[in-house]
């Protein structure tokens, strides 16, 4: 389970932005999940719990966003949703000459501090 490694990461980075702002405490964070990341946002809830304890960000609030991978068409020019990394066909033409727009990681968006 990579996600405890990506949750203590996340952590150790919202550490160091609160004590660089002189913050006592973290109390939320937003993070954005790429489409394709491979990761499981119900393990990143539980990873992110345990990488808190102890932490400025013990009892931070977690706010996940998991967009859609977005792509653009070539051939019937127009934007579309993709499921999976592995299946890049167009639903709407079946075109094979796709711009994929999809995140693979985790983002930290924004670090609510007191």
């Amino acid at each position: 389970m990579h996600e405890i490694t990506l949750c203590q990461n996340a952590v150790e980075i919202m550490e160091q932005f609160a004590r660089q702002n002189n913050a006592r405490k973290i109390t939320a964070v937003w993070m954005e999940i790429g489409a394709f990341s491979c990761v499981e946002p119900e393990a990143v809830q539980f990873c992110f719990e345990l990488a808190c304890r102890e932490t400025l960000a013990q009892g931070c609030e977690l706010h996940l966003d998991t967009p859609a991978a977005e792509s653009w068409c070539r051939t019937c020019q127009q934007d579309i949703a993709l499921l999976s990394p592995n299946v890049l066909i167009c639903p709407q033409c079946g075109g094979r000459d796709l711009r994929v727009i999809a995140g693979d990681g985790m983002k930290i968006k924004r670090i609510e501090i007191e």
